[in-house]
């Protein structure tokens, strides 16, 4: 004998849209999410320490500081926004990654860069990865703001 088939019960309700104040909420949490971001993007470690992230502030802190402290030492090349090619225009990206810490690097290229040598294009790398390594921490910032598991 065939069974008769259970039937699910449907509701015939369409999904309830948020409420404004709920839209509200989420637009202010992705400003204030942006805001973090941008303030870690400036100041290295800023967007983590905003939100009590001490360890992970200090750390980003203390490495970029430390990258762009020893690839200006180095006279590494500080890519401006006058690039003659793309490969400039990248590294100008790169370097202004770094925040606040792109005018302290720039205040430290007093002799001008010398990437006539090995320690001035390891600088330049230095300086380099110092900004991308920022932009890296920022954008975790941004995330962890918003909610987002990272």
């Amino acid at each position: 004998m065939d069974e008769p088939a259970l039937e699910q019960p449907q509701s015939e309700a369409p999904p309830a849209e948020p409420a404004p104040a709920q839209a509200h909420d989420t637009d202010g949490r992705e400003f204030l999410a942006l805001l973090i971001g941008v303030a870690g993007w400036a100041v290295p470690g800023l967007g983590h320490a905003l939100q009590k992230m001490w360890g992970r502030a200090l750390a980003v802190f203390l490495a970029v500081g430390a990258l762009v402290i020893l690839g200006a030492g180095m006279r590494g090349n500080l890519f401006t926004s006058r690039g003659e090619d793309a490969f400039a225009t990248l590294g100008y990206f790169a370097d202004l990654g770094s925040g606040a810490f792109y005018a302290l690097a720039r205040l430290l290229e007093t002799a001008g860069p010398d990437v006539s040598h090995s320690t001035g294009d390891y600088g330049t790398r230095f300086l380099a990865t110092a900004g991308v390594l920022n932009l890296l921490s920022a954008l975790h910032a941004y995330e962890a703001a918003r909610g987002r598991k990272a």
